[in-house]
């Protein structure tokens, strides 16, 4: 199921081009992306570096995707400008052009623009990503914004790795933002906006709260591994990669890991689950993660 560059012939030749670097010539090499994301300063405060203060000097993170081997680093435009400039060529860049704070509610999310397609170009990235809260009230807005970088990206042979979260008042009385429901809807809205690669979360199946998402979800009762096939299954020809969002155990975290790949993942983009560990550490589980990356 996993999706490989000799799979997506839609792409155009730029988007190919920046894609086999990702998938090919850096992290496992094998056609799946192990990124280190580094957002979460912007998207989550500088408490998220409390767990490993090492990590709030974005070097941390720099060399650990040099050493670690991965496929890239997904930052804010800042970041790049400052710290990329020696791991140039070494470590790619997937640029994220919009974020918010978490200072204001999520009930009417939407993430707006602090990059251009421009700007990834002019630093040399290989990607962009893009935040789409997916059920916001501010949905329209936000489609519309989407609309207007994809163009960009089209024009430029940039391709798009989307961030598809479902947030809002809408999705929070459906079953919550981490339903099958909520999950798999974004898993859709990504293969129609015509992203090149979705960022999702892995469902999660809450029997006190499976009965408010709409039918048919409402009556499924699936595993884990169901979960991860369906919005795999979902997300059509597009690559999936599977976040790891707030730090678990060595155990849970492989598990995971182990799981999405065996449905159909095509990789992930880690942050917190590596950089919170401290640098040993890191490294240690940067490789066991790669090595099962490379063995399924």
């Amino acid at each position: 199921m996993t999706s490989r560059l000799d799979e997506l012939d839609h792409l155009t030749l730029g988007k190919r081009v920046r894609l086999h670097r990702l998938m090919y010539e850096h992290g496992p090499g094998n056609g799946r992306m192990l990124i280190l994301p580094i957002d979460q300063g912007m998207e989550h405060g500088p408490s998220t570096f409390f767990p490993n203060p090492e990590s709030a000097n974005p070097e941390f993170q720099f060399k650990l995707a040099l050493e670690g081997g991965y496929s890239g680093i997904a930052l804010h435009l800042g970041l790049a400008q400052i710290y990329a400039r020696k791991y140039a060529g070494a470590v790619p860049i997937v640029l994220k052009v919009n974020g918010k704070t978490r200072i204001p509610p999520d009930s009417h999310a939407i993430s707006p623009l602090t990059a251009s397609v421009e700007d990834a170009v002019r630093i040399g990235a290989d990607a962009i990503g893009y935040t789409l809260y997916v059920g916001s009230p501010r949905q329209t807005d936000d489609f519309i914004q989407f609309r207007r970088i994809k163009a960009d990206a089209d024009r430029y042979g940039m391709p798009i790795i989307l961030w598809s979260y479902p947030r809002g008042e809408a999705i929070d009385i459906k079953g919550g933002r981490n339903s099958l429901y909520a999950i798999d809807y974004a898993a859709r809205v990504a293969l129609e906006l015509g992203a090149d690669a979705v960022k999702l979360n892995v469902p999660v199946d809450d029997p006190k709260t499976r009965g408010d998402q709409p039918e048919p979800y409402s009556s499924l009762e699936p595993s884990y591994e169901e979960r991860v096939n369906r919005v795999v299954k979902t997300a059509g020809k597009i690559p999936v990669l599977f976040s790891g969002g707030s730090r678990l155990g060595d155990d849970d975290l492989l598990r995971r890991a182990r799981v999405t790949l065996e449905q159909g993942g095509n990789g992930f983009l880690f942050g917190r689950n590596l950089w919170q560990r401290p640098w040993k550490e890191a490294l240690v589980m940067t490789e066991r993660i790669k090595k099962l990356m490379l063995e399924m």
